[in-house]
């Protein structure tokens, strides 16, 4: 008769909680397919070395286990990173990370908010395709390194100067950090989710992609159309207007 006591209760939802986490994690990410196949080796190892004990089955299982962790680092190492940032992020440690971290008023976060707001309101009304990335707790810098680094403060004139048909640094994603707009012209991983409506371009492909493997809030300003959409998540909100676009740039990036 197997006995459980409280140590092994609270054993038990420590790991269903954590295999809960991992699960929504692997699902904003677009990786869910991926995951379950994880679990569905884990559990075949599990069934034929300790149920059934089937010696040579086991054998060879227990040669790929025992290579699996650096195996899954590699097919997870940005959800790794997103995974242990949020924990590092967490609202609990706020307090602990003031000592560390020195945040900008709110007024001065708004304030580039608005900037942004105003700027895709102008380049909506002109059709003028724009794709902007909001750093969030998962630092960006690999992707700023595939663009030009400019950082330059954010200003509605530099942002629409810079989204010009006729610029040379049109083309790519604007990445803003903190207070300045740290990267123009960069490359983005691209979602290759078959729910995305077929009318929707590159760009919004580019947006969801980010907002799968990093924490980031991206938005999108269409060429076509001078609808304004928003990629958070890992999910896509199309024509957002211009207050909405406000309220979830004030949430996300304020709080």
């Amino acid at each position: 008769m197997i006995s459980l006591g409280v140590k092994d209760v609270v054993d038990i939802l420590i790991i269903a909680l954590l295999l809960f986490y991992v699960y929504k994690l692997m699902e904003s990410s677009g990786t869910l397919s991926l995951f379950y196949g994880v679990l569905m080796f884990f559990a075949l190892w599990v069934i034929a070395s300790e149920i059934f004990e089937m010696r040579l089955t086991g054998t060879i299982l227990d040669k790929f286990m025992s290579i699996g962790l650096i195996i899954l680092v590699i097919l997870f190492q940005d959800q790794i990173k997103r995974f242990l940032i949020d924990i590092g992020s967490n609202e609990k440690w706020k307090y602990l990370r003031k000592l560390f971290s020195h945040e900008g008023s709110g007024e001065v976060e708004h304030s580039r908010i608005m900037a942004v707001v105003y700027a895709c309101m102008s380049m909506s009304k002109t059709k003028t395709g724009a794709l902007i990335v909001f750093q969030r707790k998962v630092p960006l810098t690999d992707f700023e390194n595939t663009g030009d680094i400019i950082d330059a403060d954010i200003n509605v004139r530099l942002i629409e100067n810079i989204f010009f048909k006729n610029s040379p640094l049109h083309d790519g994603a604007m990445i803003i950090s903190g207070h300045h707009i740290k990267s123009v012209g960069c490359i983005l991983p691209v979602s290759h989710d078959m729910d995305i409506p077929k009318n929707l371009g590159l760009r919004h492909r580019a947006a969801l992609g980010m907002s799968q493997v990093t924490d980031a809030v991206c938005v999108i300003v269409s060429e076509e159309t001078g609808h304004i959409s928003v990629a958070k998540d890992g999910e896509l909100t199309v024509k957002v207007s211009a207050p909405d676009l406000e309220h979830i740039l004030s949430e996300s990036l304020v709080g």
